[in-house]
């Protein structure tokens, strides 16, 4: 089949407008059903609850004491106490018990005396009519409507029902979502192998797993079906299959976009309408919306893209907001924040975006940190405290430019946030772990530009502490130079964290011989690939440093320009075969698998303000980085020292 290109893309807005304008036409209606109390949770109600009984449904004690006429008591004072008769003028009643037959009072027990041995009571003070009682129907009347259509039913609404005497409510059928996953390269995730997945010759399909959560959580049903290969005859198929068993929507999972082997739209075409091919919204574009038709109807369609960002966010663009219109309620709204990204945030003129940030609140400002924007960047989505969507004519947003964002996470989740800049290393996630599990509300938010950048970011404020591990080449000492220098104006401790090896990372059995940084130098068909870390980290300044002293030209290395930001990520790069070798720390290498030539040891650092060092979060981060389980955990990692972890090496002064 010939490529599709996306010449009238739509507006997520204009797109939904269309579709649901098609839907509507065909007069679909989710129906409702009865339920039973004890399945009610999160179902909607299709109808208004009127209470089939007063709430309470008698005149009842609201306090311990005795029941009174409060007409009989309106002589007593404290000048002239007054006596009631036990069982004749003043009865004992519990809370919550009804009152006695011409009782319309009830005086608490901590205001009686007791006389003749429980005969009579006395009370100084006279009860007024209704005092301490909750009068019949006082919290619903029978007939009263107490809930309305379109609520969601929460744990509170289900006790209003259970008082109001409705056992049975009527809601809503949950629209039944058919999600079939397509292509010829996926397996399902039970059936994946790890060297079929290592050669690349499968992909596992989890996809609908994330599907089905975000449709259940919109108060559907998630039908997940088998996987079909990239063939228009079976897609076809599996969509009427979908269709006859009484999907009320239909959605293909990948085979969308533009491509040879992309099937999705044309299949639609020929079973009903495409409405939509191309929706200008950065990522999401490849989504194809459409009704199809089968068994005697019109059934609505969604293709939603392979990527699993690219397809969540059409999930989110459209099927969600379908499922709330088919129930008649609101689609959920994030709350907004204000958040102020670090760097510029260059956007794409004619595509909406949506933007996945990490967030650390800072003095009073917000500011974002943005993660990698790559459609199929699972660890995004997990990972995102915020989302800032950006508007179709604009051109990207500033650093500095405050913008709203709408947040994944609670605000007391973002409060509890320290906020790390700097050199990656991949002990900053266990730290994370262990502040979570052993402080509570506190957590550690890392974002990796390199020592440098993590300095720079310290002294704009965008920061609460920064890790770095940068040499001064003309005394061998770690850090403080590069802390005179960007933080001269702000005083700091220097708090060590590890000592690790630094080294080649290589592939197993080092099958290039790699020895050393002469290696790097080799020409023709001995030449290495090389993989470097970005301008700014201190990997990259021992790289340089040592590259000096032999008198060697970056100029003459071979993917000294191919830079990566993490030293996983350059583990990653030699283990897919993009680079023979790679400078990084044992640990990354060990992760993966990987042959590890060591080349030294660095230091690596953080670098704390001191006006935090009182912070309660940095408190809980130093007892981590003390703690003994930390050291265990570090050490089985492979390639670090922990002798000195925790310990304050050196104080600067502004």
């Amino acid at each position: 089949m010939a490529r599709h290109t996306y010449l009238s893309m739509k507006t997520p807005k204009e797109a939904r407008e269309l579709w649901f304008a098609a839907i509507e036409k065909t007069g679909m209606e989710m129906g409702e059903e009865e339920v039973p109390l004890s399945e009610a949770l999160h179902r909607v109600l299709s109808r208004p609850v009127q209470a089939l009984r007063s709430s309470p449904a008698f005149h009842g004690a609201a306090m311990d004491g005795v029941a009174v006429r409060a007409e009989d008591t309106f002589a007593a004072s404290s000048r002239a106490p007054l006596r009631l008769e036990v069982n004749r003028q003043a009865f004992w009643i519990n809370t919550g018990h009804a009152l006695p037959e011409g009782c319309n009072a009830v005086i608490k027990v901590e205001d009686l005396n007791v006389e003749e041995g429980g005969a009579f009571v006395v009370t100084e003070k006279a009860a007024f009519p209704w005092q301490h009682v909750r009068k019949l129907g006082e919290d619903m009347v029978a007939t009263e409507i107490i809930l309305a259509p379109g609520v969601e039913i929460g744990p509170y609404e289900l006790g209003a029902l259970a008082a109001a005497g409705v056992l049975r409510p009527q809601v809503f059928r949950r629209p039944r979502v058919a999600v079939i996953p397509s292509g010829s390269e996926i397996v399902a995730l039970e059936e994946a192998r790890e060297e079929d997945l290592r050669a690349g010759r499968v992909l596992p399909e989890f996809n609908s797993l994330i599907f089905s959560a975000m449709i259940r959580d919109a108060g559907g049903v998630a039908d997940v079906r088998p996987i079909v290969p990239d063939d228009p005859g079976s897609i076809g198929a599996a969509i009427l299959a979908a269709v006859e068993d009484g999907a009320d929507l239909v959605m293909v999972n990948a085979g969308s976009s533009a491509g040879s082997h992309d099937f999705t739209a044309d299949v639609v075409a020929e079973m009903g309408q495409v409405l939509v091919h191309g929706v200008a919204v950065m990522p999401g574009k490849p989504t194809v919306l459409g009704m199809v038709r089968g068994a005697g109807r019109d059934v609505p369609f969604i293709g939603s893209p392979g990527y699993p960002v690219s397809a969540i966010v059409s999930v989110e663009e459209f099927v969600l907001p379908l499922l709330a219109r088919w129930q008649k309620r609101h689609a959920r709204r994030r709350e907004r924040m204000e958040v102020t990204p670090c760097n510029p945030l260059p956007s794409r003129p004619g595509m909406e975006e949506r933007i996945r940030v990490k967030l650390g609140l800072v003095e009073g400002t917000c500011f974002a940190v943005p993660l990698p924007r790559g459609a199929g960047t699972v660890s995004s989505l997990s990972r995102a405290d915020a989302v800032i969507p950006i508007a179709r004519d604009c051109e990207g947003i500033n650093a500095g430019e405050a913008v709203p964002a709408e947040l994944l996470r609670s605000r007391e989740q973002i409060e509890g946030a320290l906020l790390i800049t700097g050199s990656h290393d991949n002990t900053l996630d266990l730290i994370d772990s262990m502040l979570r599990r052993e402080h509570p509300g506190f957590s550690l938010t890392s974002a990796h530009v390199g020592s440098l950048g993590g300095l720079l970011a310290l002294r704009r404020g965008q920061c609460h502490l920064a890790g770095t591990h940068l040499l001064d080449e003309a005394t061998g000492i770690y850090n403080r130079r590069a802390i005179r220098e960007q933080l001269k104006d702000i005083p700091v401790m220097l708090v060590r964290l590890v000592d690790r090896e630094q080294g080649f990372i290589v592939r197993p059995g080092n099958p290039l011989h790699v020895e050393g940084f002469s290696d790097l130098a080799r020409e023709g068909a001995d030449a290495l690939r090389f993989i470097n870390r970005q301008k700014g980290s201190g990997t990259r300044v021992l790289l340089d440093y040592e590259l000096g002293k032999l008198g060697l030209s970056p100029a003459r290395i071979p993917g000294y320009d191919d830079e990566e930001y993490t030293h996983m990520n350059v583990a990653a790069a030699v283990l897919s075969g993009r680079a023979d070798a790679g400078l990084g720390v044992r640990s990354a290498a060990q992760a993966l698998g990987l042959d590890f030539i060591p080349v030294g040891v660095e230091e690596y650092d953080l670098v704390i303000p001191l006006r935090y060092a009182d912070d309660r979060r940095i408190q809980a981060l130093l007892d981590v980085i003390r703690s003994e389980s930390f050291k265990r955990s570090v050490d089985a990692m492979g390639g670090y020292g922990t002798s000195r972890s925790g310990e304050i090496i050196w104080e600067s002064e502004a």
